[in-house]
């Protein structure tokens, strides 16, 4: 009858509104995981650099360091494509930050022009630093 008809798609509504909601947060901690596993990349390249380099670093950021350092393209955000924001970038150190999806909120902007970070504004939700 019309009646169950009706119930039957109320409820494959609902089931479809938590399965659409848990598939998003999945999405977003995918991302997370890959933006970590990047920035941590790009911390072993920077050391290698330091290592070949008698212990500077670029000072010219680590999207310079090409594939030398990098088995494939320089990593850049999953969501954004920006590079990842530097704030410190010099022979001495670095520092690059990561705005997490899962962790506050997410207020990188999907326009950047440099490996400076443009597109995020506020503190970062996970950061590197030089080892050395």
């Amino acid at each position: 009858t019309l009646l169950e008809l009706l119930i039957v798609i109320s409820i494959i509504g609902v089931l479809a509104a938590f399965s659409l909601a848990s598939y998003i947060t999945a999405q977003k901690k995918t991302r997370d995981s890959r933006r970590i596993g990047e920035l941590k990349a790009i911390q072993q390249a920077l050391e290698q650099y330091n290592a070949d380099n008698n212990g500077t670093y670029p000072t010219d950021g680590y999207d310079h360091l090409g594939a030398t350092y990098f088995s494939g393209s320089i990593p850049k955000d999953p969501k954004t494509s920006c590079f990842y924001m530097q704030t410190k970038n010099d022979a001495d150190g670095y520092t690059i930050c990561a705005d997490l999806e899962g962790v506050g909120s997410f207020t990188c902007s999907s326009t950047c022009d440099d490996v400076k970070g443009a597109g995020c504004t506020d503190a970062a939700d996970f950061c590197i630093k030089n080892l050395q």
